[in-house]
């Protein structure tokens, strides 16, 4: 293969030159079907991400994560730190979630769904092309003087990137501090949260910086996804490529000429007008094959498809195929290895579901007092001392509440109130004694079944170790 046979370009990064500096990409504006596809794909996440602060089920933010409080929400789900294992078989099924689309469909999760490409392309850039034009209108005021023109453009272009990272910022703080507080704090007076302000302007400044400078370099630089590919990616991947055996033929490619019988000079369709590297928002030429800078935004295929179009060729030369499917016209099977992350994935979701469903709205501990023993009473009574906790995760306060014992027969009477308030998402905590006759001692220590009551209605069990004198067993 002619464009395989000279890798230099393997040796570097598309967005450096030969003398280590920053190479600026200016793409084209794409156009076509695919771009169209992925604009409706990215308003519609983009709704989903500024709206999902302030949308709320059952008076829980949908998507939260306030690690200083440590109060997550998922879907509308309140998770507390006593979840934490929840989270973590999340985390797991999102990592083999994403492992298993990138086995099967390569980086399209880069090119279609995150976020730093969504805003990036779908808002920074159109913003941009707006101001100064296509591609050539860039470089050129790239190069231009700085006139009043110039001047006017750039002060426009970075105002409203201003803005917008401001914007962007305040959705990020929302997700961190919940959207009604972050309302709180913009209708309130600044100073009065100026911590939160300062927070507010370096999230601000590091979008800002992300995308009017650093742009592209997030997904080369930053985002170790891309590094993910070299081992997840195999020759049965369905990724955006270039048919290199349509494209080259048996001599390579030339210049399009409409009286020339490329068949019988042996070369392919590609016409090499370099529409798809300038297309690319990356700046690589997807003619050297599978690269790290890819994205699989689908650019290169709108834009191959129009020239395509225009010389009578069929569409297609660039397209969503595996290398198998290019060089042995292997239609796309499920694999072994495919199949493998589905089973994974499949348990892990079952597992999750299961936990789900056993998992609490409240959560009560009862744990000895460290250091105490027991009380020896009159009348053969035992009497230990215990701290209390309990948990709400509804966004309803619960009233009447009071221990009762379920295992054995005792008394139990809490420190200053014996029915107390648990607030919504909030926890109540204390001290209670636990009573007991030597007669239910059957050893020196017996676990106690605890009920959690609120009024009549049981709304939780917990247990805990009584220590009694060893004389009992």
């Amino acid at each position: 293969m002619e464009t395989l046979k000279n890798e230099h370009f393997r040796d570097s990064i598309s967005t450096v030159n030969e003398e280590g500096k920053r190479s600026w990409v200016y793409p084209k504006k794409p156009s076509g079907r695919f771009y169209k596809y992925r604009t409706y794909v990215s308003y519609f996440l983009l709704i989903i991400l500024l709206a999902s602060p302030f949308i709320k089920i059952n008076g829980n933010q949908f998507l939260l994560f306030n690690i200083l409080e440590r109060k997550f929400n998922i879907f509308g789900f309140p998770f507390w730190p006593q979840d934490f294992h929840l989270l973590v078989i999340s985390m797991i099924i999102g990592v083999v979630f994403i492992i298993l689309f990138t086995v099967v469909f390569g980086r399209i999760f880069c090119g279609w769904i995150c976020p730093q490409t969504i805003f990036m392309e779908m808002v920074f850039r159109k913003i941009e092309y707006w101001i100064e034009g296509d591609r050539g209108k860039q470089i050129r005021l790239d190069k231009q003087p700085w006139n009043a023109d110039k001047i006017k453009k750039r002060l426009l272009k970075w105002s409203i990137f201003f803005i917008i990272s401001f914007l962007i910022a305040n959705v990020f703080l929302a997700y961190l501090i919940g959207g009604d507080v972050l309302i709180e704090y913009i209708t309130g007076n600044p100073l009065d949260n100026i911590s939160t302000l300062i927070s507010l302007l370096i999230f601000t400044a590091v979008f800002y910086f992300v995308f009017v400078w650093f742009r592209e370099q997030v997904c080369l630089i930053a985002c170790p996804y891309g590094r993910l590919q070299g081992v997840l990616l195999d020759n049965k991947t369905i990724n955006v490529a270039y048919d290199h055996v349509r494209g080259e033929g048996e001599n390579g490619r030339a210049k399009f000429k409409k009286k020339e019988d490329r068949k019988e000079l042996g070369k392919g369709d590609c016409i090499d007008c370099f529409q798809c590297v300038h297309v690319c928002p990356t700046g690589i030429d997807i003619r050297n094959g599978t690269q790290l800078e890819c994205v699989n935004c689908t650019a290169c295929i709108d834009e191959c498809d129009h020239m395509m179009e225009k010389v009578g060729l069929p569409k297609g030369l660039i397209r969503y195929a595996s290398e198998e499917n290019i060089v042995k016209k292997v239609p796309f099977k499920f694999s072994t290895r495919m199949k493998g992350y589905t089973g994974v994935l499949t348990i892990l979701i079952g597992v999750l579901i299961g936990m789900l469903f056993l998992r609490n709205d409240v959560e009560a501990t009862i744990l000895r007092l460290p250091g105490q023993l027991y009380q020896h009473k009159e009348d053969g009574i035992i009497s230990n001392i215990f701290t209390f906790k309990v948990i709400n995760k509804t966004t309803e306060e619960i009233k009447d509440v009071h221990y009762e014992l379920l295992s054995h027969k005792g008394k139990i009477e809490t420190v200053t109130h014996q029915d107390f308030v648990v607030p919504k998402q909030g926890l109540a905590e204390g001290t209670l004694f636990i009573e007991l006759h030597q007669s239910e001692m059957k050893g020196e220590k017996v676990t106690l079944r605890i009920g959690v009551f609120s009024g009549d209605k049981l709304i939780e069990t917990t247990k805990t170790n009584f220590l009694g004198p060893r004389s009992y067993r």
